[in-house]
């Protein structure tokens, strides 16, 4: 059998890796439940993107017996006449160049390039931090090496989306980029690093330190975004400075922690990736679609979807700690938000927990402006009578909240 009719229909080339070793494992166990086996023949190595390859050696339902082969980067070092190893060749990915080869110039070797829209990706991963420096370098475009019509093409950086049509045997070989990918965001965390070792002031700084200028940075985003206009893309100027105040936040603290020995940024950035793909499933992880269909989930199942998997790390990460899961709703509200975020976010907690938190009557308010009026009206009878509202507010909403907390454990 052949998979054509897969790489026609799938959406993409992750459902096209799972329904080939899904319809191989159903062959296989055909095949075992009358004593036989089968043979899966890839092009080249079974050990060089072969995606569907390590789905199969990664399934616990079949036995995977790998026989070498040549692969393709044979033929492109012997095309190329050199040492991959002498010359310290990155081998990358195409669909995840703009990650994988950050901070990289070259030489680098970009395989599954199997359509121009990739090589266009490629392209702009570098043209969108290099400010088109990388242009007019040199690029080789490698199509069907080893078949009768195999191609080399030498261009430029520019064109690397234009001079061939592109298929699953295209591959890219960039001997040196003038621009490293991703350089804006490398280059600004080299800043962060040399700002961290060199300046009096910024030595001197500690996590706790910089709170107060992190929730400063984090209000002037909010401003900033209060202000954007849709039909005047000059308000885009103040929301791009704020974003980048806020970042340098992000990078200071992460570049604390790598003088420490404690994380670095890519640990900051590879945790909330993961998080995200984790907490999406229904974006990376189609295998439990009914029928082969990508149904899309209604807001509400992903809301209830995104607590099930919280509720679950927590107790991954309790168990890991030696502890239990903790029972509290509650977990999670950051304790150091303004009160009234802190309240709404305790009445929603505790009405998912089934203990919805007893408040008084609800005020007739026509709008949003009457509500607004009516808390300011709260906050003037506050000043007027010398309490501070932030603190009366969360003290009370403590309260209730212990008390949902008791209900729930029968304390």
């Amino acid at each position: 059998m052949s998979f054509d009719d897969v790489y026609q229909s799938a959406d993409t080339f992750d459902d096209v890796y799972r329904e080939i070793a899904d319809r191989l494992v159903v062959a296989a166990e055909e095949a075992a439940s009358n004593g036989k086996s089968i043979v899966y023949l890839v092009p080249g190595s079974p050990l060089v993107l072969e995606r569907t390859v390590q789905r199969l050696r990664s399934d616990s339902r079949v036995e995977v017996v790998l026989h070498p082969a040549i692969g393709f980067l044979d033929l492109v070092w012997a095309r190329l006449a050199i040492d991959p190893i002498e010359s310290t060749v990155t081998l990358v990915d195409g669909h995840e160049f703009a990650t994988a080869a950050a901070g990289v110039s070259g030489p680098v070797l970009v395989a599954h390039c199997h359509a121009n829209w990739v090589l266009s990706d490629i392209k702009l991963a570098a043209d969108e931090t290099g400010g088109g420096a990388n242009d007019d370098v040199e690029a080789i475009v490698l199509h069907h090496l080893g078949l009768p019509d195999e191609q080399i093409i030498r261009t430029t950086w520019a064109n690397i989306d234009r001079v061939i049509e592109a298929d699953h045997l295209t591959s890219l070989f960039v001997p040196q980029l003038r621009e490293p990918v991703g350089q804006a965001l490398v280059s600004f965390h080299e800043l962060a690093r040399t700002l961290r070792r060199e300046c009096p002031w910024d030595r001197e700084q500690t996590h706790r330190s910089l709170v107060t200028y992190l929730l400063e940075e984090t209000y002037e985003v909010v401003d900033a975004l209060l202000a954007l206009d849709p039909d005047d893309p000059s308000t885009d100027d103040a929301l791009v400075e704020e974003l980048g105040d806020l970042l340098y936040q992000i990078e200071f603290h992460a570049a604390i922690g790598e003088q420490e020995g404690r994380f670095t940024m890519a640990d900051v950035a590879s945790g909330i990736r993961d998080k995200l793909i984790r907490r999406h499933p229904h974006v990376f992880d189609r295998s439990h679609d009914g029928d082969g269909q990508n149904s899309e989930p209604s807001v509400d199942e992903l809301t209830t979807s995104w607590e099930a998997i919280k509720k679950a790390e927590r107790a991954a990460k309790a168990t890991a700690s030696g502890g239990q899961a903790h029972r509290s709703p509650f977990v999670g509200i950051p304790s150091a938000s303004g009160s009234l975020s802190y309240a709404s976010a305790v009445l929603k907690k505790a009405e998912r927990a089934g203990h919805p938190v007893a408040v008084a009557s609800s005020i007739d308010l026509a709008g949003v402006v009457d509500v607004a009026e009516h808390l300011l009206a709260v906050v003037a009878e506050c000043r007027r009578r010398d309490i501070d509202p932030e603190v009366a507010l969360r003290s009370l909403v403590n309260d209730r909240r212990l008390a949902v907390e008791r209900d729930l454990t029968g304390d």
